[in-house]
């Protein structure tokens, strides 16, 4: 899941030499509210899911599986 998250954002932000990791915020990668809507919005088609954005807090990247994997059921 890791692996498909660092693809979504390196595709979003143009940069394939960005590297993540589960603790990785998105305040460090720069991006503002706006575009974490737009990245949430590639995730949620990416792997199949709704995300209600600003129900569960969505911070950093672990925050994010997180937030997926409950949508996965």
């Amino acid at each position: 899941m890791l692996d498909k998250i660092t693809k979504i954002v390196q595709d979003y932000k143009s940069d394939d030499s960005i590297t993540i990791d589960a603790s990785t915020t998105f305040e460090s990668l720069e991006l503002d509210s706006l575009d974490l809507v737009q990245l949430i919005m590639d995730v949620e088609e990416a792997f199949d899911v709704s995300i209600e954005v600003g129900k569960d807090p969505i911070n950093n990247v672990q925050e994010l599986i997180d937030v997926i994997e409950k949508a996965k059921g």
